[in-house]
């Protein structure tokens, strides 16, 4: 009866791990489209990655860019010949040989001829003074850059005063008062006189001529440098004319003549200093109308040397001038003539000389 018992209970044992096997293995097939066991995949976590070959474009061509060369700076000293060349003057002519050799620039406006190793050049027979020395080298005429820009290509251009209706002239007697100036050897008379009553006969010609006409002084006063400038500042001139007459103090008897002063251009060495030291590096308020005080100092000195028989003594550069430093506008002093000579102080001393004197002024200012 116990071995019958043991019997069925094996045998019931066998029937229910059979029963569990066909369970574990019979599974509902998944649905057709799902790869079989799909929700069981494992992930291949240490499977290296498929390589993948990227293919960059090669970038596209651009050619360099030279880079761009440094400004440089103008020579000192440059050749005239190649300058007139290339401004189409032609070829410089030679004028004389010798121990000082010139040549000559011939353009529309005129004829400037430049005298090797001097600083006296002519610019259509009348004397400019230059800075610099020009230089012959290999058969080339060499000038300073600043003579070529500040006196060569001015005198070049063609230069007419404005015809306005309102110009403002300022015209400056020099001296007066206790300030005498030089003294007459023909009379004994002051300088102070000749210059006022010039500038007198000179503003009534300018008054018919388009110009509005003020004075620094029209008496016998004193009148300091200083207010003469600040004078024409506050009527805002057009353009500053100081007359005066010269005198060769402690110098020559026989020196005689005409000549014209403009400030000196910066970095130009003055043609006179009286004793003041010449900055060449001081840059001054009347610099800035360097090509206009040229162009009316040569229209002026040409008309005068009409008068006075073309006794020229240049258009000359100074910085020592007070009227002419501190000017905002063109300024150009005259010194019509020596009283310290005999024989240009009788002239001077003449009301008709005087009166030449004041037309030939008004006729360069027309």
């Amino acid at each position: 009866m116990q071995k019958l018992a043991g019997a069925i209970l094996c045998a019931l044992v066998l029937l229910t791990g059979c029963s569990t096997a066909t369970r574990q293995t019979a599974k509902t097939p998944p649905p057709k489209d799902r790869p079989p066991d799909w929700e069981n995949v494992a992930v291949e976590t240490n499977k290296p990655a498929p390589e993948i070959t990227v293919v960059v474009p090669p970038p596209p061509h651009i050619a360099p860019t030279a880079p761009k060369a440094a400004p440089q700076p103008e020579a000192k000293w440059q050749s005239l010949n190649r300058w007139a060349t290339s401004h189409g003057l032609g070829a410089l002519r030679r004028v004389t040989v010798g121990p000082v050799e010139s040549f000559a620039l011939v353009a529309n406006t005129g004829v400037l001829t430049l005298n090797m190793g001097s600083l006296s050049a002519h610019w259509e027979n009348l004397e400019i003074r230059f800075g610099f020395a020009p230089q012959l080298t290999n058969g080339q005429v060499f000038v300073h850059a600043l003579d070529l820009h500040k006196n060569i290509e001015p005198l070049l251009r063609a230069f007419r005063p404005a015809a306005a209706p309102d110009r403002v002239i300022v015209i400056d007697p020099g001296h007066g008062g206790s300030n005498t100036g030089t003294r007459s050897k023909a009379d004994n008379r002051l300088e102070k006189e000749f210059t006022l009553d010039w500038a007198l006969r000179l503003a009534r010609l300018l008054e018919t001529n388009n110009w509005q006409v003020l004075l620094t002084r029209t008496n016998d006063v004193d009148v300091s440098l200083a207010e003469r400038v600040d004078f024409a500042e506050q009527h805002r001139a057009d353009l500053f004319v100081s007359l005066h007459f010269n005198s060769s103090g402690g110098g020559s008897p026989d020196a005689a003549g005409l000549e014209t002063y403009c400030l000196t251009p910066t970095g130009m060495a003055s043609s006179l200093v009286r004793g003041r030291e010449d900055i060449l590096a001081e840059i001054l308020p009347n610099n800035t109308f360097d090509e206009q005080n040229l162009a009316y100092a040569v229209r002026l000195h040409a008309a005068v040397l009409k008068v006075n028989g073309h006794l020229d003594r240049a258009v000359r550069r100074a910085r020592f001038l007070t009227v002419l430093r501190g000017q905002n506008r063109p300024a150009v002093l005259i010194e019509g003539g020596y009283l310290s000579n005999v024989r240009e102080a009788r002239k001077i001393a003449d009301p008709a000389f005087r009166q030449k004197l004041a037309e030939a002024t008004a006729e360069a200012l027309k």
